[in-house]
C-alpha cells in the first residue's frame, strides 16, 4: 500500500512538473503545460515555430511573416516600426517568442510586466537554429517533430562544411540597403554562413550588428565578390559600375541572393547557404 502511494505520488509529480527552458538571453521560461497559444515577434521565429510543428499554435506573427503559406492568415501584431501590445494582450497568449535585437526592448519587457511568459530568442551561429528548434518544440510539446527538423538541418550543415573546409578564401561585401550603404558584421548569422562557404566577411569586426559603412570603406577592402540583398542585384549594378577598381566590379562577380534566404535565422537559410557557396565556387575557379 505504502509502495502504491509513494509511486502515485511521482506519478502525479511527473505529469504536473512544469516545462522549463532556457533562453538566448539567460533567462528560464517556465510554462505549466505545452504553450498551445502561441505569439511571434518576428518572421524568422514564426519559421521556425512551423518547423517546430508548432505552426497550430500560432494565434499572432509579426509584419513580413509570410513563410510558409499558411503564417500569412495569421493576425498582425506590429512589425520593425513597433508592437501592438493592446493587441497581443488580447490574444491571451501563453507564450510569446521575442526577437532580442530585433523588438523594442521597452515594449517587450512591457508585456513581461504583464505577466506574460517571454521567451528571448538571438541566434548568432548556425548551430543555434537547430537549437531553438528543439527548445520551442520543447515549450510547444512538439519534441518529437522539432528534433527530427533539427537533425535534418544539423546534418546538412555538415554536409556543407565537409564540402568547403579548407578551399581558399573569398572575401565578401554584404550589401543589405543601398542608401545608407549597410551592411553585417561578424556577429550576425550571415557571418556564419560566409564562413561555412570558406568565405570571409570583410566587415566582420565592426561592432556594429548591422553597420552603416561608406564607399571608401569598401573600396580600401576590395572585397572578391559583393552580394546583394535582393531578388534581382541588376537595378544596382549600374551604382557599382562606378568604381571599376573594385575587384568584384572589374570581375564582373555581384551577386543577388533573396533578401530572406541569408538573413533569417530559420532552417532555410540553409538554401541561402547553398546558393552563396556556388556562387563563391564561381569566384575560385575564376
Amino acid at each position: 500500500m505504502a509502495l502504491f502511494i509513494v509511486l502515485a505520488f511521482f506519478l502525479s509529480t511527473v505529469v504536473s512538473a512544469d516545462i522549463v527552458v532556457t533562453d538566448d538571453a539567460g533567462q528560464r521560461v517556465t510554462l505549466e503545460q505545452p504553450a498551445r497559444r502561441i505569439v511571434s515577434l518576428a518572421p524568422y521565429i514564426t519559421e521556425l515555430l512551423f518547423a517546430a510543428g508548432a505552426g497550430a499554435a500560432l494565434v499572432g506573427v509579426s509584419e513580413f511573416s509570410d513563410y510558409p503559406a499558411a503564417a500569412r492568415g495569421i493576425q498582425r501584431i506590429g512589425g520593425g516600426g513597433g508592437l501592438d501590445l493592446e493587441a497581443i494582450v488580447a490574444l491571451r497568449p501563453d507564450l510569446v517568442i521575442a526577437w532580442q535585437s530585433g523588438n523594442p526592448t521597452g515594449q517587450v519587457a512591457r508585456l513581461q510586466a504583464l505577466g506574460l511568459s517571454v521567451y528571448l530568442s538571438e541566434p548568432r551561429r548556425l548551430g543555434d537554429v537547430s537549437q531553438t528548434l528543439r527548445r520551442l518544440g520543447v515549450l510547444a510539446g512538439t519534441e518529437a517533430v522539432a528534433e527530427a527538423r533539427a537533425d535534418g538541418f544539423d546534418r546538412r550543415q555538415q554536409q556543407l562544411q565537409r564540402k568547403y573546409a579548407g578551399l581558399p578564401a573569398v572575401s565578401v561585401f554584404y550589401q543589405i540597403w543601398e542608401h545608407p550603404l549597410m551592411t553585417l558584421n561578424g556577429e550576425h548569422l550571415f557571418s556564419d554562413v560566409v564562413r561555412l562557404c570558406g568565405g570571409r566577411n570583410v566587415f566582420d569586426a565592426l561592432p556594429s550588428l548591422a553597420p552603416q559603412v561608406g564607399i571608401e570603406a569598401v573600396l580600401a577592402a576590395d572585397p572578391d565578390v559583393i552580394i546583394i540583398a535582393a531578388d534581382d542585384a541588376s537595378p544596382m549594378l549600374s551604382g557599382w559600375r562606378q568604381w571599376p577598381s573594385l575587384r568584384a566590379v572589374n570581375q564582373g562577380h555581384i551577386y543577388a541572393v533573396g533578401r530572406d534566404q541569408l538573413v533569417r535565422h530559420s532552417p532555410r537559410i540553409l538554401d541561402g547557404a547553398e546558393q552563396l557557396c556556388g556562387i563563391l565556387e564561381r569566384v575560385r575557379r575564376q
